[in-house]
């Protein structure tokens, strides 16, 4: 076999690896959502597939169909018939953790439902925006959006006032928000983050910021509900104007710049917002700008997925920028410097992976 048709070879072997792990990747966000996996993981020994369907309240049938491409693809076993013919199945308990809830910052089988959700919500408007450029509004996601809210959500719960802020300047903040500051969440969305933050620190007033109704409608009820007076919430898009100059001790956005369509604005109005001595919080997606240094990125291809899919044609919308979730640390620090921050630091996030914590000083 010459070179030629060696990798013409190997490049139908990759195609085939790419329909079957394409086809795993949805068939086991369906078992997540559905809670398939949750019901696997009770069983100390194999099953059969009607104790797994009792287990979990599934249908037999559907059951049986997904057990089938969870063997296929390696993530469920099978055992021989036993003497009534009837095979067995089993989740390996090292699985467990990395495809239910009980694994905490381990599951990443959560994420199996992210691109199938993406692709219901946009896979039309993308094909269209390859030939037209055009961006693709916030009110085609909101099936993505209520995803991602409970994600981030669950995440902030358990991380943002145990193991986030304590890293931030090193415990510097934390004082702060004891003694009492001012504080915004820019892109709060139902303002879990805020609500977490006022109740840790009464000391402390918050506001939050988006440009959604329905979710700064949301966030001021679970407020209200919680009895929180420290903290509101205000309808505003942080790219289009300033509130007020200088009265914020402490800004956060937790991975919301890059969608915006006018990144750039926003981060002037956030260096204006903060008093002389603030500090603004710019968590994001750790990436390289460059698609060469991002060849060897481990989560590249979704991450890039998801960017093509929601990130950067949101941004585009109104003739936006489009930074798009790969935009990078290269340009990231470009554009915090170009907004006028004085020093940029960038920072890994304790058990956090994905993000990079871009510390901006006024």
């Amino acid at each position: 076999m010459g070179m030629s048709e060696e990798k013409t070879a190997e490049f139908s072997q990759k195609l085939c690896d790419i329909l079957n792990y394409g086809a795993l990747n949805a068939a086991m966000g369906i078992g997540y959502a559905s809670g398939a996996f949750e019901a696997l993981g009770k069983f100390d020994a194999p099953a059969s597939c009607e104790s797994i369907a009792l287990q979990g309240g599934l249908d037999e049938r559907y059951l049986q169909e997904w057990l089938g491409v969870m063997v296929s693809g390696g993530i469920v076993e099978v055992s021989e018939p036993e003497t009534d013919g009837e095979e067995l199945y089993f989740l390996p308990k090292e699985y467990v953790p990395l495809l239910t809830r009980s694994g905490g910052n381990s599951n990443m089988g959560v994420y199996t439902q992210e691109i199938p959700l993406l692709t219901q919500s946009s896979l039309n408007q993308v094909v269209s925006g390859m030939q037209t450029g055009e961006g693709i509004g916030y009110e085609n996601y909101s099936y993505f959006y209520s995803f991602m809210e409970e994600l981030a959500n669950a995440k902030h719960e358990q991380m943002l006032v145990e193991t986030f802020l304590p890293s931030v300047m090193d415990g510097v903040i934390v004082e702060r928000l004891r003694k009492g500051i001012h504080v915004c969440d820019m892109g709060c969305a139902d303002g879990v983050v805020l609500q977490l933050m006022a109740k840790a620190f009464p000391e402390s007033t918050f506001v939050g910021f988006d440009i959604s109704e329905a979710s700064i409608e949301k966030a001021q009820q679970q407020a209200a509900n919680l009895g929180l007076k420290n903290v509101q919430f205000v309808l505003q898009d942080v790219g289009a104007e300033v509130v007020e100059a200088e009265q914020f001790d402490y800004i956060m956005a937790f991975d919301v710049i890059h969608d915006l369509t006018r990144p750039f604005e926003a981060l002037k109005n956030i260096q204006m917002m903060l008093k002389p001595e603030g500090v603004f919080s710019m968590v994001d997606i750790t990436a390289s700008s460059s698609v060469m240094q991002n060849k060897k990125h481990p989560m590249g291809m979704f991450l890039y997925t998801v960017s093509l899919m929601h990130c950067m044609p949101v941004g585009l919308v109104d003739n936006g920028m489009g930074l798009g979730m790969m935009w990078g640390r290269e340009q990231a620090l470009d554009l915090c410097y170009a907004a006028g921050f004085s020093s940029v630091e960038e920072y890994a996030i304790p058990e956090d992976a994905f993000n990079s914590h871009y510390l901006c000083h006024k």
